[in-house]
């Protein structure tokens, strides 16, 4: 890759009074899967005046020689950071004015370094900004559909003005990241929430953070039953709760609005329902079974009304067939993430082993 000064946009942006540099920033392990094809993606961008610096987390495959291959530029990790430190490592050796970062498993559309660079340009208060997956994922299992559909829909339907970040394509201003230090990487050593930790930062502080739905990437991730549990509840809901916890801020967009927290409370008495009714029709309770059965429904049907727009969104994506098994891993997905934030806070209030508040050190203005 050959950065220039030069600057192709699409034809229906507006004209920029200077070109940034952008430095593309690729933390990865064991790439060789899917950092070829991100990395070729980013040498087709229409926009010229970047580099690409890949920060290899103590990979033990050929990651260092598909960056080589593709004209990254690749730094080695003295030992395993995490994304969070590999990001952090490469922002340090960057030179460029904005800083986007791409996951090694994301392919980016030519026209998408253009525009992140414009809402810079034409922002000089935007601190950051992120997109989302597409519509489209690489592959076709349902787990794999069902995981990047949500992400996309919950995206897409949120306010462009964020109060959170998301590091999978997503770009900083070099002076703010600067001046907040970056990642957490202290706190946050495996994949997990250290880009939405930051984007909660920035907007404590009064600083901009964008989502614009026009960024789009693809999701190369093959999703299975196992490493999503892992990931949604080790690696999300777990941080996400002592976050939560800690700084005693509850954002109300992406996974946090009022009709999400709702809906885990009711399928918590789903849940509870289902418990009981057995018991119910045993006659052990006083509860009588047509009474729970009522109540089921009533649950039921609030889950439906609640959550209408994205069953809908997957029936015309996806069939019926798809649609129905999406509702269930959605209510499921409600459940253990609610069960796991009510473990997080009774540990909470009794002090017991949560982490500490992210570092203060950054300059406050």
């Amino acid at each position: 890759m050959n950065p220039t000064p030069a600057m192709q946009i699409a034809p229906d942006a507006a004209p920029l009074s200077r070109t940034p540099r952008l430095s593309v920033i690729v933390p990865v392990r064991n790439g060789s899967l899917h950092l070829p094809r991100c990395l070729d993606a980013l040498g087709r961008s229409d926009y010229l005046n970047f580099e690409v610096i890949v920060v290899d987390d103590c990979s033990t495959d050929n990651t260092p020689q598909i960056a080589a291959r593709y004209g990254a530029r690749c730094l080695q990790t003295p030992r395993t950071l995490g994304p969070a430190g590999a990001r952090n490592l490469g922002a340090q050796h960057a030179g460029g004015e904005i800083l986007l970062f791409v996951d090694a498993d994301v392919v980016v559309p030519p026209q998408i370094l253009s525009r992140v660079a414009e809402n810079f340009v034409l922002d000089p208060e935007l601190a950051a900004l992120f997109g989302s997956y597409d519509d489209e994922p690489a592959w076709r299992t349902f787990i794999s559909q069902y995981k990047n559909l949500m992400h996309h829909f919950v995206h897409q339907q949120s306010t462009e003005s964020a109060t959170t970040f998301w590091a999978g394509c997503g770009a900083v201003r070099r002076t703010v990241f600067e001046e907040f230090s970056g990642f957490d990487a202290q706190t946050y050593t495996a994949p997990s929430i250290e880009d939405i930790a930051l984007g909660l930062e920035l907007t404590q502080h009064g600083r901009s953070v964008r989502l614009d739905k026009k960024i789009e990437v693809k999701h190369l991730k093959r999703w299975t039953f196992r490493n999503l549990l892992r990931a949604d509840i080790l690696y999300r809901a777990v941080p996400w709760s002592k976050l939560i916890l800690n700084t005693r801020q509850l954002p109300r967009n992406l996974n946090l609005t009022y009709a999400s927290r709702t809906s885990s409370l009711l399928v918590g008495l789903l849940a509870v329902g289902l418990l009981l009714l057995p018991f119910s029709l045993a006659g052990r309770l006083h509860l009588a079974p047509v009474g729970v059965f009522a109540g089921l429904t009533v649950v039921i049907l609030a889950l439906l009304w609640l959550n209408l727009d994205v069953y809908r969104f997957f029936l015309q994506k996806r069939g019926w067939w798809f649609a129905a098994r999406a509702v269930l891993a959605h209510w499921s997905y409600y459940l253990y993430s609610g069960v796991t934030f009510a473990v997080c806070a009774a540990l909470h209030v009794f002090s017991l082993s949560l982490s500490p508040p992210r570092k203060a050190s950054v300059r406050r203005t």
